[in-house]
């Protein structure tokens, strides 16, 4: 329960302190139907992030042909359309990310999801070059804001034991829309059954029908409790956890166990940006160097190997090109099943073991693919399986990064911090990494590509070293165990321990404080 302690009465929010075991309540909960509504309204639209990504890239040669309906050069698809999209996933991650801080989970992964909808849908009946251009970037605007919102949401929501695997399982879904735009993209490349000037435009429209699904879905989540406790609405936040409580419990016909341990909270309705700055790159700068090393690594490797895959196949081994989207389904699928076979392992062998052997192997591995690649040892169907090894592992690495940088800051600078290291990952990704690979793989010499993939190799290595020394040991763990919220009263007593240290998991030579009482 949530009760409250002091206040003044000219000023309820800022000042009122509550004593709450909420957290502890959401975290000991077992896992129920009432999570998988969480997973699906949530996690799916990743699926149309991949869908979206991957459709665009397979049907350009289509878009830049005579009576495609749109005057527009295969060029500004690849490359423009391309860079405007991820230039609006970065401007709207961090745009959407602080307004999530702010004003909660729920209204964000609201109004990002329409924002995507009404922008894929207005893709749709694009009739100019420009028109197309302004609606990719808008539509990558939305997409930038869902990784906030939805990561935030999904941590706040899903208990303790199964926080990594879930989050894991979302952000590889991205894979599973990969699929599915591959497979749409032969379907829509086919003249015979789809007009050239109709084909491209249904597969944008699908994406809109879909987010429409979505958001009808979505209407069923929450608000996230531990968001509504800290910005003084905490009779709200007791409903709503009293509400899940009663449905888990009828579902299971037995009482729940108790919750282990309460929370000291001072209200306040906002937290200014000055604070998340001095908290993320101050107080926790040794997690943001993580952060940093994580979300790169993953950005060059991924980069490595599949900007230019299409040419890579066509090119090297003559494959043809309305041929290429069955050979990236099938390394999609690697993808995919990397963090969800793998997912539970980080949650039971633990944050630090998982993330830095899942960096190291796939930076290992794609060594090698690079060493049999340039002796000339592979053909396009070994390439392809040798990528799917890798990607096997990377995935689950890259959707780590996602988890890592959403549970290791406080939960006032949770959003923010997952969109300012998206941002850097995939400005990284789409920016620096196209202007380094874009001749390497495209220069048609084996030892050039072979040299693309050991750049993405080498960083995802440097990243998995990065990751043993300084990840931190999250599994099962309460959120704010990992990092105390800024509200937290108790965290009054040791800030002056903290002004004297850089890293709040260790103290100048001596060992890790204690976690918070209570907490689990």
């Amino acid at each position: 329960m949530s009760t409250p302690h002091t206040g003044r009465p000219n000023d309820p929010v800022r000042t009122r302190t509550i004593t709450t075991d909420i957290p502890a309540r959401l975290d000991r909960l077992p896992w129920s139907r009432w999570h998988w509504t969480v997973v699906i309204g949530l996690g799916t639209v990743w699926i149309l992030d991949g869908l979206e990504v991957t459709v665009v890239g397979n049907i350009a040669g289509r878009l830049s042909e005579p009576g495609s309906g749109l005057d527009i050069s295969s060029g500004q698809v690849t490359g423009l359309a391309a860079a405007l999209y991820v230039a609006g996933a970065c401007v709207g991650a961090l745009f959407w990310g602080r307004l999530t801080d702010r004003f909660g989970r729920k209204h964000l992964f609201m109004i990002t999801l329409v924002v995507y909808l009404a922008a894929t849908a207005l893709t749709a009946v694009s009739f100019a070059p420009w028109w197309f251009l302004l609606f990719r970037f808008l539509t990558g605007f939305g997409i930038g804001g869902e990784y906030a919102a939805i990561n935030s949401a999904i941590d706040e929501l899903i208990p303790a034991d199964y926080r990594g695997r879930v989050d894991l399982i979302i952000n590889g879904s991205f894979w599973l829309g990969a699929v599915g735009g591959s497979l749409l993209s032969i379907v829509a490349l086919n003249t015979d059954l789809i007009a050239a000037d109709l084909g491209w435009r249904l597969t944008f429209a699908l994406g809109a029908v879909l987010a429409l699904v979505i958001l009808l879905v979505r209407r069923h989540v929450p608000e996230s409790p531990r968001w509504l406790l800290i910005h003084g609405r905490d009779a709200e936040a007791e409903e709503i956890v009293g509400g899940i409580e009663r449905r888990i419990a009828a579902e299971r016909s037995e009482p729940l166990a108790e919750p282990r341990g309460e929370l000291e909270i001072e209200q306040r309705k906002s937290i200014t940006f000055r604070e998340i700055a001095a908290t993320v790159f101050g107080q926790y700068r040794k997690r943001a160097v993580l952060g940093f090393s994580l979300f790169i690594g993953q950005a060059f490797l991924y980069n490595a190997i599949t900007f230019g895959f299409g040419a890579i196949l066509t090119t090297f081994y003559k494959v043809p090109s309305d041929h290429t989207g069955y050979y990236f389904a099938v390394i999609a699928v690697g993808n995919f099943f990397g963090p969800l076979l793998l997912g539970k392992l980080f949650d039971t062998v633990g944050r630090r073991v998982m993330i830095s052997s899942t960096y190291l192997l796939s930076g290992l591995l794609l060594f090698g693919t690079a060493w049999l690649f340039d002796r000339g040892a592979l053909s396009a169907t070994t390439l392809t399986a040798c990528w799917c090894v890798v990607l096997f592992f990377a995935s689950a690495g890259a959707s780590s990064a996602y988890l890592t940088v959403s549970e290791i800051f406080p939960m006032e600078t949770r959003a923010m911090s997952i969109a300012f290291f998206y941002a850097i990952g995939t400005a990284a990704g789409g920016i620096s990494g196209p202007l380094i690979f874009a001749d390497l793989t495209g220069s048609g010499r084996v030892g050039d590509t072979a040299l693309a993939f050991s750049i993405g190799a080498g960083l995802m290595c440097a990243a998995g070293l990065v990751a043993a020394f300084l990840a931190v040991n999250a599994e099962r763990r309460s959120l704010e165990d990992i990092a105390r919220p800024l509200t937290a009263v108790a965290g009054k007593a040791r800030q002056a321990a903290k002004a004297t240290r850089p890293d709040p998991d260790t103290g100048p030579g001596g060992p890790p404080l204690p976690p918070a009482a209570g907490l689990p």
